[in-house]
């Protein structure tokens, strides 16, 4: 569903060496004011701002290298806890995910899907694929309404519920909406509405503004 999505920060210089360098991840573009991290055939876009901002966002990655995974980032940084444990099987989208946090903030998920395999050694192709997209907005109905309208169903049901996590899309592939001022599961952070442009694989764009209001218009594919 995702080709890119365009995030903001102002620890530009920070994210550029983390993803690089701790994450080792394939940068295809950079400058002042932006750079771009390939993560499959997906990509995130991260624009310079004058303000603090922090998403949550998660990664696919092979279901059979997770525990691999798993050594290979504590290698890097401290995964984040919840309960006093570092990690979570979910029996309803058959996955284990890990969480982390980058250094502008970011709730970060790496999500091994027990279905997906790959062989052989941890490479930059081991994070498959974008997985979510939260999108944190005080219209959770209506931008629910907005996004099943278009053709991006919802995981439980049709009705989005307006004090709780959502999930929209299928597959691997999820737009999270939720209200702000929910924790995010493993992280002391609560959810705040920022900005962000979702690129669909057809090119639609999503937009959300300051406000969690969203916009929906055909663009050109990154």
């Amino acid at each position: 569903m995702f080709k890119s999505v365009l995030l903001y920060t102002n620890q530009l210089k920070s994210l550029r060496r983390f993803y690089g360098n701790v994450m080792e991840l394939h940068i295809t573009e950079a400058s002042e004011e932006q750079f771009t991290v390939k993560i499959g055939d997906s990509f995130i876009i991260f624009k310079q701002s004058a303000w603090p901002a922090f998403y949550h966002f998660a990664i696919n990655i092979p279901g059979n290298q997770f525990s691999m995974m798993k050594y290979w980032m504590q290698d890097r940084l401290t995964l984040n806890r919840e309960s006093g444990v570092d990690e979570v099987y979910f029996q309803s989208f058959d996955a284990d995910s890990m969480y982390f946090e980058d250094p502008a903030g970011n709730v970060v998920e790496l999500i091994g899907r027990r279905k997906r395999d790959l062989f052989g050694n941890l490479t930059a192709s081991s994070f498959l694929s974008l997985s979510e997209i939260s999108i944190t907005t005080p219209f959770v109905a209506n931008v629910g309404d907005e996004l099943q309208d278009i053709g991006i169903p919802l995981h439980w049901g049709t009705t989005v519920n307006p004090e709780e996590l959502n999930f929209l899309g299928k597959g691997d592939t999820y737009i999270v909406l939720v209200p702000p001022g929910r924790r995010w599961y493993f992280s002391k952070k609560t959810s705040e509405v920022h900005p962000l442009t979702i690129t669909l694989l057809d090119g639609r764009l999503i937009s959300v503004d300051e406000e969690g209001k969203i916009s929906l218009s055909k663009g050109k594919e990154i």
